[in-house]
């Protein structure tokens, strides 16, 4: 029988330890602050201006797309730092193997694969109107059936 802790053990003290610390964080703040309640500490902040209406407010879903595209590129822009910094390093470029420079080429066809597929998607939210800020109002298809339109209005006249 072993004394030794498995993987998941680890993971498990890692765990427990992590929430005793923000915990004990928490407590400590908790006992230490004051406690002095006032009718401007109990105000929503808004950037230092009063507050006008409520905090329920209708949110336009537009900037949580536009955030969505912003982070799809700016984590675009993390991962091809390391592909700069390989394609960067002469060592790695110029040494021929077999008489083709298989680190440079390589690290290049990767980052362009990269990019066209970052660019498909943003071609794809732009062709479906996502990026574009005053949506058009869709307009119903004319309906063509055997059944001419004044019967229908004629029910319609009727179930009111």
């Amino acid at each position: 029988m072993t004394n030794e802790i498995s993987e998941f053990g680890a993971m498990l003290l890692f765990i427990i330890g992590g929430l005793a610390v923000v915990a004990g964080g928490l407590f400590t703040g908790r006992i230490i602050r004051s406690h002095k309640p006032n009718e401007e500490k109990l105000t929503t902040y808004e950037c230092g201006e009063e507050p006008l209406g409520g905090a329920w407010v209708n949110f336009n879903l537009r900037f949580y797309i536009i955030a969505l595209i912003f982070l799809l590129f700016d984590v675009e822009i993390v991962l091809l730092f390391p592909w700069a910094t390989v394609f960067g390093r002469s060592e790695l470029i110029n040494n021929p193997e077999g008489g083709q420079y298989l680190w440079g080429w390589f690290s290049l066809t990767e980052a362009f694969i990269f990019v066209f597929i970052l660019v498909l998607g943003l071609v794809y939210a732009w062709a479906k109107g996502h990026l574009d800020w005053i949506r058009p109002v869709p307009e119903p298809t004319p309906f063509k059936g055997k059944v001419p339109m004044s019967l229908y209005e004629e029910v319609n006249k009727n179930v009111k």
